[in-house]
């Protein structure tokens, strides 16, 4: 049993790596277990197909970047300074992978919606679900913010699908031009969208 977890991990390790080096398309079975150190029959044991990996690899990403959003979001501090905190450890994620392997990786999760969303109907469907968590978490932030008066009468829906949208669009930026500091711009254009100046905030914080 020990042998057969420890092979399921490898191929899902190796895609994981190679999915956010290359993308989906243009890596095959054969590809991810040479990297993975496993023979070709043993994922035909663990996956239906490729697309059946996909999904794995989404659901164990998002696991533990859903952990992450969670800890910061409910951590100490004013709801807009732990909002601010969740796009600097955004940053700073892409900062230490562009450090390891020489360029930014960008968001695997919306690398792929990009890649898979006219491809796999499956794989658009639970890419669509963790967008709408996210969003989700953004959303109980504003709600709590606008309840402490730190953000006036605004949708916050909409207010949180933008956030979201604008996060993945920087993060995309920085992957085009290789800068993390792209990410930057992030927080004064959201604070621009809930109607309140940089310096309201540290003033309530």
């Amino acid at each position: 049993m020990g042998r057969t977890s420890d092979a399921k991990n490898k191929i899902l390790s190796a895609a994981h790596t190679l999915f956010e080096q290359r993308g989906y398309s243009a890596l095959g079975v054969a590809e991810i277990c040479k990297a993975a150190g496993v023979p070709k029959g043993s994922f035909y044991y663990f996956f239906d197909s490729k697309e059946t990996l996909a999904l794995a690899v989404i659901d164990e990403h998002w696991a533990t970047e859903r952990r992450d959003w969670e800890r910061i979001l409910r951590g100490d501090g004013a709801p807009l300074e732990r909002l601010r905190a969740l796009f600097e450890a955004t940053e700073a994620t892409q900062q230490t992978a562009q450090e390891s392997c020489g360029t930014v990786v960008g968001c695997m999760l919306g690398n792929l919606s990009l890649e898979m969303s006219n491809q796999a109907d499956a794989v658009r469907g639970r890419l669509q679900e963790i967008f709408e968590d996210q969003v989700d978490m953004v959303d109980g932030l504003i709600v709590e913010a606008q309840e402490r008066g730190d953000v006036g009468a605004l949708d916050t829906r909409d207010a949180a699908q933008s956030m979201v949208a604008q996060l993945e669009g920087q993060v995309l930026f920085a992957k085009l031009y290789n800068n993390p500091s792209r990410l930057n711009r992030l927080w004064p254009s959201c604070l621009a969208l809930l109607g309140v100046r940089e310096a309201e905030t540290a003033v309530r914080a």
